[in-house]
């Protein structure tokens, strides 16, 4: 009996660290960015949901954001005069940049305030369908 030799494709290899032109310098990410995340973990990151939230879904991704990264956010938010990418992050989702920590502490709050409205909204969607 003979073993059948079967050639392995080559997969390009993802780097170890996400590439400079990765990372937005207003903040977020490009579509280099995100093409990395789906390389490396497989995950369909969206970009940031600017403008108003008046959408369900608009509602749901910038609440759940806000909530995320400004309740207890890790770091602060200017070092050496310059707003940090925590803080850049907001101005990618088309909040203020926080420049304290009570500043990111009201982006926290607002969006618990949009994840009510969303529950609100997908109540009323689920009493009418």
């Amino acid at each position: 009996m003979t073993k059948k030799i079967v050639a392995k494709k080559k997969v390009p290899a993802i780097p170890r660290s996400m590439p400079t032109e990765g990372r937005d310098p207003k903040g977020g990410l490009t579509d280099v960015g995100r093409e990395y995340y789906r390389l490396r973990d497989g995950a369909n990151l969206k970009p940031g949901a600017k403008g108003p939230a008046d959408t369900p879904e608009k509602m749901r991704r910038k609440g759940s954001f806000l909530v995320r990264m400004f309740t207890n956010p890790q770091g602060p938010m200017v070092k050496n005069g310059k707003p940090t990418r925590l803080a850049l992050s907001a101005n990618a989702w088309g909040e203020p940049i926080p420049k304290t920590l009570e500043e990111a502490y009201a982006l926290a709050a607002e969006g618990r305030k949009l994840l009510g409205k969303y529950g609100v909204s997908r109540k009323k969607s689920k009493a009418r369908g």
